[in-house]
């Protein structure tokens, strides 16, 4: 009972506190409540088909051809490669951290995984279209032209400033994912 307590708590808090908004304001409480629902329905629209991705990277691709193309030895392919992956990819940012995970079970170096996510969150297919017709193309392209050098400083960064030993706990840890 004590672990399943602890494992929802946070729900749980949440529920308090709406139900201490109720007290005082029901409107707010139901509109608060509304859009935890359809939160909770864009996840569920959006978590499903990730996982059952997910599992098909896992068993489809081989942990040495993950490595060959975006391990410690692949140097700018898989700099590449992982930016690809990261601009081409559909969904929420939180959608990448299992697709990372993964990536970090087959073998994938730290700073490639880091160009993943920050290509995931900036330099996705869509938004820069968006982005375009939206704010025209000279933003578009201004943006994309300083984001390049930003993530690429940030993967090497993030992975020369974690100690090896601390990398080799996170490999260790995606081994279990």
């Amino acid at each position: 009972m004590k672990n399943l307590l602890k494992r929802y708590r946070f729900f749980l808090i949440m529920l308090l506190l709406l139900a201490g908004i109720a007290v005082f304001d029901a409107t707010l409480s139901l509109k608060a409540t509304q859009m935890s629902w359809d939160n909770l329905l864009d996840l569920m629209a959006v978590v499903p088909p990730i996982f059952i991705l997910l599992g098909l990277l896992d068993v489809w691709v081989p942990r040495e051809v993950m490595i060959r193309l975006t391990g410690e030895k692949s140097g700018f392919i898989g700099i590449a490669l992982s930016f690809l992956l990261g601009s081409f990819a559909a969904g929420p940012l939180y959608a990448a951290f299992p697709v990372a995970g993964i990536m970090l079970k087959k073998g994938s170096k730290l700073s490639n995984i880091m160009v993943f996510i920050g290509a995931w969150s900036t330099t996705k297919i869509p938004l820069l279209l968006f982005e375009a017709t939206a704010m025209g193309w000279t933003f578009m392209l201004g943006r994309l032209i300083l984001n390049l050098p930003v993530i690429l400083i940030i993967g090497y960064l993030v992975e020369k400033s974690i100690p090896r030993h601390d990398i080799d706990k996170i490999y260790q840890s995606a081994e279990s994912f």
